[in-house]
């Protein structure tokens, strides 16, 4: 009799925990829809003051348009997922434990150029994989479109380019791992750990707005993810990240640097070619050293406190919700610049 009510209690027990992880992925899947929504009214919202700025500096325009980006982009979307998961009180007083500093700081932080490897060495191949797809199309295709960089638009104002570095070094690393690494991960993380770290590195991939960026930032994700439970702190992958774009904002001003000389200075041509290799050469480094990690990181395990339920399932379950399924057409409208706007506003 014992066993039979054991079983029934642990079945219910399961069902309840099922119940709670589907809610999770309504959760999750309305706030990315919130965030797609947020980004398309960013776009809109700049493209509209763009044309009621006549007259306006320079320098108040971008300052204004920053505000318009982090509050649409990164604040509105944030707040309503920390209100969805309650995350005001869950984190209330321990805002020191999520960030404090690992034990094995200098280990964590050793991780980096296999982290930077694995990254860039996805964005190699696909810039190989859509050089392939240009020569046996033949011309443009939209693949090769979809899968081209995102560049920034060219600029000299000094005060435009700080505040893009702003946003790559600060506003980006602190909130979008407090976002994806924190709330989503801790919301996550009570169904499988491993799981908690696939999906929060999808929607991180995806908050990035294309293809090309997609699959180095879901790499980017799955280390970050990775460090995050090794140290149970935000604070070293916080800083990673901050690296990782510091690298690209560099890369910015000295591209912003070359621009503002004419193309014409010989000493900031070379530091540019300088650092591009030194680029290539870390890259390079950082691929041998990720594969020489390999056979670790397979021996590597990972808390699953819910094995009742099989990963494959769990992934199913995620993708397989409404809003999730939404949240991916809305992510695709980005991916192809608003394609679904365009469909219904004509």
């Amino acid at each position: 009799m014992n066993d039979v009510e054991n079983t029934e209690k642990q079945e219910q027990s399961n069902e309840s925990k099922l119940q709670a992880y589907n809610t999770v992925c309504v959760k999750l899947g309305l706030s990315m829809c919130v965030y797609f929504i947020c980004r398309y009214l960013s776009a809109r919202a700049v493209d509209m003051f763009g044309k009621m700025s006549d007259g306006m500096s320079q320098t108040l325009y971008h300052l204004i348009y920053t505000l318009i980006v982090i509050m649409l982009v990164y604040i509105i979307p944030i707040l309503f997922t920390a209100v969805m998961f309650n995350s005001f009180s869950v984190y209330k007083g321990k805002f020191k434990i999520l960030y404090k500093r690992p034990r094995r700081l200098a280990r964590a932080f050793g991780t980096f150029p296999a982290m930077f490897g694995l990254g860039h060495g996805i964005v190699l191949l696909t810039l190989l994989v859509s050089y392939l797809l240009s020569k046996v199309l033949g011309g443009q295709t939209l693949i090769e479109d979809l899968l081209r960089p995102t560049t920034f638009e060219p600029t000299t104002n000094i005060v435009a380019i700080l505040m893009m570095v702003f946003l790559l070094i600060v506003i980006a690393p602190v909130l979008e791992e407090f976002w994806t690494r924190g709330i989503m991960y801790d919301a996550l993380k009570p169904f499988g750990t491993g799981m908690a770290i696939l999906i929060s590195s999808i929607l991180f991939g995806l908050m990035h707005g294309s293809l090309y960026m997609l699959f180095y930032t879901t790499a980017y994700g799955l280390t970050l993810g990775y460090i995050r439970y090794a140290t149970g702190s935000l604070f070293t992958v916080t800083i990673l990240h901050a690296i990782v774009n510091s690298i690209g904002a560099v890369a910015l001003l000295l591209s912003t640097l070359v621009q503002i000389t004419n193309e014409e200075n010989r000493i900031i041509n070379t530091v540019n070619m300088i650092y591009i290799i030194a680029v290539l050469v870390l890259i390079i480094i950082g691929i041998v050293v990720f594969i020489t990690k390999i056979p670790a990181i397979r021996k590597y395990k990972i808390e699953n406190s819910w094995t009742e339920v099989k990963p494959g399932k769990k992934a199913a379950l995620f993708f397989l919700s409404i809003p999730v399924i939404i949240m991916l057409v809305l992510a695709f409208n980005e991916i192809t610049r608003y394609w679904l706007a365009d469909l219904l506003l004509g």
